[in-house]
């Protein structure tokens, strides 16, 4: 899979799905298949086109949406789904401000879009004038997706984010199509966990807003642990965002690795404790109830 971060002139026609495509629920993998067997099916190249940062980030950054996914773990997903080039367009004052005429454009003249790929209630351009009518009027085979329903609810990232902020996990796992996960490279820390005996990966979080916080029975490289996402109250003056994970039984170096942690219960939402002493007592709590989850035959 090709990655750009510019526009270059195709040499071949493609197909091209465009969207943010954050967090890969159902409805987005249901218009990626559709990329992908149109393209087999007329033998061009299957494209996505997706944006950084999501426009919310950039129009209203206070109330922007929390992060489903880190662009790397959208860009992991689409080389799985098979698809070939990937356009990551900067959303920036040029790009919002350009004319629906100028993103059509580019799309016919660059990117050579043989057929455009989209969301029914798909909107581009400045002020959000482009639509998928739009694209039609101007001649371009657009195959819009009728949306996605799962027991009478629409399919979106919102509903996502809602049903992680609820610690509904099941449901989101329903929505994604699998249980929802955070990736990220495991780096030194203070290395409290290991003097209060809970030895934990420290996994670098590349967003600062996450959809999910609290005490969460995970898995982490499908290994079972518990896990803390949140600021650790309980500690003083670190404030910084922390995801940090201890694998049951597990001695070995997972310094540097790129890890994938699931989500599969959540255990408790984070507090603030007297000392490191009721800390200490409350994670042995937290292990214990995340073993017992996962010593269930429904979750091994």
């Amino acid at each position: 899979m090709q990655i750009f971060r510019h526009f270059p002139a195709a040499q071949t026609p493609q197909a091209i799905a465009i969207g943010n495509f954050d967090g890969m629920h159902l409805g987005h993998q249901a218009l990626l298949r559709q990329l992908i067997a149109y393209t087999q099916t007329y033998k061009i190249t299957p494209a996505v086109m997706t944006f950084e940062p999501h426009p919310r980030e950039f129009f209203t950054p206070q109330n922007a949406p929390a992060r489903l996914a880190s662009m790397r773990e959208k860009l992991e997903y689409f080389a799985e789904c098979g698809v070939q080039h990937v356009y990551v367009q900067r959303f920036n004052q040029a790009f919002a401000g350009q004319s629906p005429a100028a993103f059509m454009q580019v799309l016919r003249e660059q990117l050579n879009a043989n057929v455009v790929m989209v969301g029914e209630d798909f909107c581009f351009g400045s002020r959000r004038a482009g639509s998928v009518q739009t694209l039609i009027e101007h001649g371009f085979n657009v195959i819009p997706l009728p949306e996605v329903q799962l027991q009478g609810e629409r399919v979106s990232s919102t509903l996502v984010r809602d049903a992680l902020a609820a610690g509904e996990l099941l449901k989101a796992q329903a929505l994604l199509g699998r249980p929802y996960s955070i990736s990220g490279k495991v780096v030194h820390g203070a290395k409290l966990g290991r003097q209060l005996g809970f030895p934990t990966a420290n996994v670098h979080m590349r967003h600062e807003r996450p959809a999910l916080t609290g005490v969460y029975a995970v898995k982490l490289n499908n290994l079972p642990a518990v896990a803390n996402l949140g600021n650790r109250p309980t500690l003083e003056g670190i404030p910084k965002l922390k995801l940090e994970v201890h694998v049951f039984d597990f001695n070995g170096d997972l310094y540097g690795q790129h890890v994938h942690v699931q989500f599969f219960h959540k255990l408790r939402d984070e507090q603030k404790f007297a000392g490191l002493d009721a800390l200490k007592a409350q994670i042995a709590l937290d292990t214990a109830a995340a073993k017992s989850y996962f010593a269930t035959d429904t979750h091994r």
